[in-house]
């Protein structure tokens, strides 16, 4: 509700608290909508293998939902927020849509069988979907709650602790700031884009050099520290965005921009009264 408070109130905005998994709720919100943004999720690979049962209710369960609210009402569009972790652990870099899917976690899974259903629900029912494969989005008021590596190395790097690596730090990620996210889906909805797209930087960095990156934007001379690896967890990630490019997606934020605006948020509000 906090990253909100600025949008709650206006005129032009409708805040409604509800669940994805609301039916009846959805199809009486969908009367006469557009596009549908679907970004609903438990969004933690962690939380997945802890709880299979829970993420499947809501990211399967939920997306259904919201497609068949979607098809009844006749949106023009439904986005939907997909995840690189379809791809699973594949040597093959850069990661390209056309590429075999071999999920390895409770989440990643459900993300893949939501883009089956969107690739149902278009061909079956003639409505339209886009699924947006996120990589590793980063940027203000992001929670490290659900394992977001950013936010949390930030935090701790605030309070004087070092940065906690699970694994040994080589394992990379292609980060993408949230502006260019929100880019990616207004250019998907209002162009002719259907079927699945890969939404990063087109670039990638491994966790240490990241963790000594923050660290050396904050001025802070601190050890990392390094745990044992979290199952589920991808080693790489790196977006192939040719195909995004074909709507008009260009990344428009290097990550060294990105890190000073996320930065200078969190020890902003670290210290706020």
């Amino acid at each position: 509700m906090e990253n909100i408070r600025g949008l709650v109130g206006r005129d032009n905005v409708e805040f409604i608290q509800g669940s994805v998994t609301d039916l009846a709720l959805l199809q009486r919100l969908f009367r006469g909508v557009e596009y549908v943004f679907h970004q609903a999720a438990l969004a933690s690979v962690p939380g997945s293998v802890e709880d299979p049962l829970a993420t499947s209710e809501i990211n399967i369960g939920g997306t259904l939902k919201v497609l068949l609210a979607a098809r009844d009402n006749k949106v023009k569009k439904v986005i939907y927020a997909s995840s690189s972790s379809v791809y699973g652990d594949t040597s093959a870099m850069p990661q390209k849509e056309d590429m075999p899917l071999n999920p390895i976690s409770p989440y990643a899974l459900t993300k893949l069988t939501g883009e089956h259903y969107c690739h149902i629900f278009r061909q079956m029912y003639g409505l339209a979907t886009v699924c947006l494969r996120y990589f590793n989005i980063y940027g203000p008021r992001q929670s490290s709650q659900y394992a977001a590596v950013i936010p949390a190395f930030i935090q701790r790097a605030c309070q004087g602790l070092p940065p906690v690596i699970f694994g040994d730090g080589a394992q990379s990620r292609d980060f993408v700031f949230v502006k260019d996210v929100v880019q990616a889906n207004i250019l998907a909805a209002e162009s002719g884009a259907e079927g699945a797209y890969n939404i990063g930087s087109g670039r990638s960095i491994t966790i240490r050099e990241l963790a000594e990156s923050i660290l050396r934007v904050m001025g802070k001379n601190l050890t990392l520290v390094y745990e044992e690896p979290r199952s589920g967890e991808l080693k790489h990630s790196l977006a192939d965005i040719t195909k995004a490019r074909g709507f008009g997606y260009q990344p428009r934020w290097t990550l060294e921009d990105g890190l000073a605006e996320t930065i200078a948020y969190f020890s902003e509000e670290r210290n706020s009264p």
